[in-house]
């Protein structure tokens, strides 16, 4: 092989490796459950929405078990229907009861588990929303639902590690922040909320994907790289052909 065809070759093949690389860190970093809403916020009620990958090569999801915390406890909880999947409810008896339209709660829905019904799941590749609705969601600013992800072939993904001054573990619990209330403020203060709402969307939808971020950026130094090959290897060709 002509020698300028050999750099050519040896660059390409360790560009691609490092995309090749990229791309597994990308998967990786993305691969966990998750979990969000638009409406929840203390004192009220919401829907939140758990997002679920399927991180396995060969075997599906059949299952998610869903633990609800006490200082997570909501006086009224629904799951949202999903074909293919039966939800079932535990509940809990709670040490301080929680009042709901006047009345007192003495016991809530501690754990949330859905099952695939046969031949259903989530298989290799693809993702599942699972939707709960209920309130009031607590006074607090987050709150953390340890979740446990079963597969068809016996093994699960225990997402249940607690996040410890910003460190995410590597098996992370999913975490809801919860958003403050604007009901009775001002139109401005509602459009400043609005709009921090957005920018920290924004910045949380780039938070939570740096694998797409190192991907694009792999992807454009792959090109780069190339086009700088071909352009230095049809200089040479012509510097030897003159």
């Amino acid at each position: 092989m002509p020698r300028p065809l050999a750099r050519v070759a040896v660059l390409v093949a360790a560009l691609l490796t490092a995309l090749v690389a990229s791309v597994v860190v990308a998967t990786g970093a993305s691969a966990h459950v998750t979990v969000a809403s638009q409406d929840a916020a203390p004192g009220g009620f919401g829907k939140i929405t758990f997002r679920v990958p399927n991180e396995s090569d060969t075997a599906s999801t059949v299952g998610l078990r869903i633990q609800i915390p006490v200082d997570a406890a909501l006086a009224s909880l629904r799951t949202q229907p999903m074909a293919g999947w039966t939800a079932t409810l535990t509940t809990a008896d709670l040490d301080e009861p929680l009042e709901n339209h006047g009345q007192e709660i003495t016991s809530y829905v501690s754990v949330v588990e859905f099952r695939a019904d046969a031949g259903a799941g989530i298989a290799p590749g693809q993702f599942q929303e699972f939707s709960l609705s209920g309130g009031p969601f607590p006074d607090a600013d987050q709150l953390s639902f340890p979740t446990v992800q079963l597969y068809n072939d016996g093994t699960e993904a225990a997402w249940i590690e607690p996040t410890v001054d910003g460190e995410e573990p590597e098996s992370p619990a999913p975490v809801l922040s919860l958003a403050a209330s604007t009901s009775g403020g001002s139109a401005e203060a509602t459009a400043t909320a609005a709009a921090g709402d957005t920018e920290t969307s924004h910045a949380a939808a780039v938070e939570e994907s740096p694998g797409a971020l190192a991907l694009f950026l792999a992807i454009l130094a792959l090109l780069t790289g190339i086009a700088g090959v071909v352009l230095g290897w049809r200089a040479t060709r012509r510097t030897v052909s003159s």
